[in-house]
Order: C-alpha cells, then sequence, then structure tokens
C-alpha cells in the first residue's frame, strides 16, 4: 500500500513534473512472471525514477544501512524503505551477501520484477563499470529474463556528494531482454557466471553510451580518493568495448 501511495500521490506525480522523462523500450518489460531489471547507477535518484515508469512494482535491494541507523532518523528510514517493498542487503559478510542472493532469487521465482545494479555501487565518474557475478546466479537460479536497463542523465539530477535534486530532462532505456535459459543448471560455475555479467554489461554499455572500465566501481572508488590524496593511480579504461572474447554469443531470436 506504502508503495502504491508514494509512486501515485506522494512522490511520483511530483517527480513527473518537475523531471520530465522520456522512456524508450519500455514495452520489453514482461507483463508478468518474475524477471530482472539491470541498471547501470549513477545516482541514488536512479531507483526513484525508474520504478516511477515501470506499471509493475520493482523491488530492490538495498544497502543494510538503511535498515540499521539508530535514532528516529533510522526509524524513519526503516519504515521507507521497508514500506516501498525494498529488502536488505549485507555486503560486509559472504554468508550475509548469500542471503541477498537467496532473496533475491526468490522473489524472482515468485513472479516478482527485481531491480538490481550489477555495479554494486554509484558509478564515481559517470563510467560503466565492471558487474558482479550475483545478477548471473539469480538469473541462473531464477530462470527469469534479465532486462537491461540505461539511466541516462540522474547523474546530473543528483551529483554524488550533492543533496539537491537538480531540474533536468532524463532519459530511461529499456533493452530487448536476455534469456539465459541455454545455461540452465549451470549456477554455481564461475566461468559461465562471468560470462552472463559481462554480456548483461555489454548490452548496458550499447545501450547507455558509456565507456566501460574493466575494473569494479568500488575499486575505482578507492584510486581516485588515493589520487586525490596525493599519489596518481592509473584507473584502466575501455572506450571501444567489452573483450568480444569474454562475452558469449547470444541466440538469434
Amino acid at each position: 500500500m506504502l508503495y502504491l501511495l508514494m509512486k501515485w500521490v506522494f512522490i511520483g506525480p511530483l517527480l513527473k513534473t518537475l523531471w520530465p522523462t522520456k522512456v524508450v523500450g519500455a514495452e520489453n518489460i514482461p507483463r508478468t512472471g518474475g524477471a530482472i531489471l539491470a541498471g547501470n547507477h549513477l545516482a541514488v535518484a536512479d531507483s526513484f525514477f525508474m520504478p516511477l515508469r515501470v506499471r509493475r512494482k520493482v523491488t530492490f535491494p538495498a544497502k543494510s544501512e538503511y535498515f540499521t541507523e539508530p535514532g528516529f532518523k533510522g526509524l524513519l528510514k526503516k519504515w521507507f524503505f521497508t514500506g516501498v517493498g525494498q529488502f536488505p542487503i549485507d555486503r560486509s559478510s559472504g554468508n550475509a551477501a548469500q542471503a541477498a542472493l537467496d532473496t533475491a532469487t526468490r522473489l524472482v521465482k515468485e513472479g516478482h520484477l527485481l531491480g538490481i545494479y550489477p555495479e554494486g555501487t554509484r558509478s564515481p565518474d559517470g563510467r560503466l563499470y565492471k558487474g558482479k557475478t550475483g545478477v548471473a546466479r539469480i538469473a541462473l537460479e531464477s530462470g527469469g529474463l534479465v532486462v537491461p536497463v540505461a539511466m541516462v542523465g540522474t547523474d546530473k539530477v543528483n551529483p554524488i556528494g550533492s543533496k539537491m535534486w537538480w531540474p533536468r530532462r532524463l532519459e530511461i532505456r529499456f533493452g530487448a531482454p536476455l534469456d539465459f535459459s541455454r545455461y540452465e543448471g549451470m549456477a554455481g560455475d564461475r566461468f559461465i557466471e562471468r560470462s552472463i555479467t559481462d554480456e548483461i554489461m555489454y548490452a548496458l554499455m550499447e545501450l547507455s553510451g558509456q565507456e566501460y572500465v574493466d575494473i569494479y566501481a568500488a575499486k575505482a572508488k578507492e584510486l581516485l580518493a588515493a589520487e586525490a590524496a596525493g599519489a596518481q593511480p592509473q584507473v584502466p579504461a575501455q572506450p571501444v568495448g567489452l573483450d568480444a572474447d569474454r562475452v558469449p554469443e547470444r541466440k538469434a531470436g
């Protein structure tokens, strides 16, 4: 109920008015059944604007800090994120991460739309970074289609470090669904999961037009922080595309 109130009464109308958004490819989202919306991640605003333009409810994993902050402010955050259907993901330990993957897989199996950011964190500089293989594990174990989603312009609305949201025109691009049923029964195979994840990131790169960087975003943040502190590490970039040898062929049709 809170999700619907936020989307259609309290927050949604305001966001639609202040941030006109062009939506491309919405017909690629399955009308029924479980599926995974795998997006690039430029800003906190991504998790507000994308679900607003999807008719079905979208459930995102959210970092556990949103649910565990002490005090009245923490209670409000927990109430809000729980009420709109988010579930906590603890990134501090392997067991907690596996529990989050299990929950995400169950949701897709039950027919829900799962929103996920394969990069694992926001891009520090607007480029697209290497995806983590959790999205592949969920796809393999749930059997759900993966729909790539490219957010364009949200980093200008809600820049990193800014508490203000600035009026900008946005675009959301939903790509053709990716079907990985050909790998059925191969969950846990690290090579297969890496290949699937790279295929998803390749689709996101094509859809968003972002420059691809073949390291994890979290590592890039460390390197950029070191550079700001006086060191000058080099962050490798691949402006043309992913290594074709690491992206499996897609089935025709």
